[in-house]
């Protein structure tokens, strides 16, 4: 159930034009996620021999893992904030985002499931060797590992009220600007990870053309001459709403 819920979440948040920045957190106090419910195995489909249920059983999977990526197709930017334990399905989830923070009390990480943090591990790292050494042994590791490893760009000292509070001053930050400027940068993002050079150059060309014709760009040109801050209309036009994360 909560699977489904999450992705259909982010759906929604996908249409409404006035949210500009996600943050992504756990209510836990000592956890972000211990990781995927055994219970789920319970709803694998059964079947009469093993072809015909992994014939079964493999929409059912691809449609975890299409919910699970759901910050990934959301056009606003996702920041997970993490905290404590984040197991196995908490990567998952965590990978499919676009920022990730951690705080640096006592954060166990480990790669133990697997719903879209092995395709995506390596895209988001340098650090091909550490990647492994985590995923074959599943390993726990801290936080300044995690660090290291490029699977989060910020630690923060503290603990989940302090993480999540760095990544809503970072969605802050990014809901002020245009969000014409912001769903492009994603997206140019996303394409460049699984493109070449050249295919994204040309992507780019394309792109810009369109979206330039915004007034965002020359807005954002007088409003740095002037020194000045400006409120960027939403993408659903009209006024500029006060952005909500």
């Amino acid at each position: 159930r909560f699977w489904r819920e999450y992705g259909a979440v982010f759906d929604h948040i996908a249409a409404d034009t006035a949210v500009r920045a996600v943050v992504l957190s756990s209510a836990l106090e000592r956890a972000f996620s211990a990781g995927v419910d055994l219970d789920f195995l319970t709803t694998i489909p059964t079947a009469a021999d093993p072809a015909r249920r992994a014939l079964r059983t493999q929409p059912h999977l691809r449609a975890f893992q299409h919910a699970i990526a759901a910050p990934a197709r959301c056009p606003q930017p996702v920041i997970a904030a993490l905290h404590g334990n984040a197991i196995g399905l908490a990567i998952d989830m965590v990978t499919a985002c676009d920022v990730r923070y951690a705080a640096d009390d006592e954060v166990d990480v480990g790669l133990a499931a697997d719903i879209g943090t092995l395709a995506r591990i390596p895209k988001l790292t340098g650090n091909a060797s550490l990647a492994a050494e985590l995923a074959l042994t599943a390993r726990a590791f801290t936080a300044a590992e995690a660090l290291q490893l490029g699977l989060v760009s910020r630690v923060v000292p503290g603990s989940r009220a302090a993480v999540v509070a760095a990544a809503l001053a970072l969605a802050r930050e990014i809901a002020a600007k245009s969000p014409v400027a912001v769903v492009g940068t994603k997206h140019l993002l996303a394409h460049a990870r699984d493109h070449t050079i050249q295919d994204s150059l040309d992507h780019t060309v394309v792109w810009a053309s369109t979206m330039n014709q915004a007034p965002d760009l020359e807005d954002s040109a007088r409003a740095a001459l002037r020194k000045e801050r400006i409120a960027y209309p939403s993408l659903g036009g009209g006024a500029a709403p006060k952005p909500r994360l």
